[in-house]
C-alpha cells in the first residue's frame, strides 16, 4: 500500500489544547478539529459531523471518542468512524507530535496551495 504524500503543517502546541478538549484549525482544504485526550494523545478529524454537519470541535471528548454536540453521534478519534448503531465517517488526518508541537499531515496537493 502506498502512503499518500503529505505536506506537514505546524498547527501549534499540544498544551494549547485542553485535555479532553479540542481546537479548530482552518486549512486551505477544510476546517479541522484537533482533539487532545486525557492521556495527551492528539487526533485530527474534519470538523463536521456526517449526520448534520455539527461542529465536532465543540463536542465532548471521552476516551478516544468525541460525541457530536448536536445529536450525540459518537465518532472514533482514531478512525473517524461513527459508532453503531449510527453509521458514517469523517475524514481523519495523520498527526505528529514532536517536542510538544503538533504537525498536521495534509494531502500534498492541498498543503502546497
Amino acid at each position: 500500500m502506498n502512503a499518500p504524500h503529505r505536506h506537514w503543517l505546524d498547527v501549534g502546541l499540544v498544551s494549547d489544547i485542553p485535555r479532553r478538549g479540542a481546537r479548530r484549525v482552518e486549512t486551505p482544504w477544510m476546517a479541522i478539529a484537533l482533539f487532545r485526550t486525557m492521556d495527551d494523545r492528539v487526533f485530527a478529524l474534519e470538523d463536521r459531523c456526517p449526520h448534520r454537519n455539527g461542529p465536532l470541535s465543540q463536542g465532548i471528548v471521552h476516551g478516544a471518542h468525541v460525541t457530536c454536540p448536536l445529536h450525540n453521534q459518537v465518532i472514533g478519534l482514531e478512525s473517524g468512524r461513527v459508532q453503531a448503531p449510527d453509521h458514517g465517517c469523517v475524514t481523519s488526518l495523520p498527526v505528529k507530535v514532536t517536542d510538544g508541537r503538533i504537525t498536521l499531515g495534509l494531502p500534498l496537493a492541498i498543503g502546497a496551495e
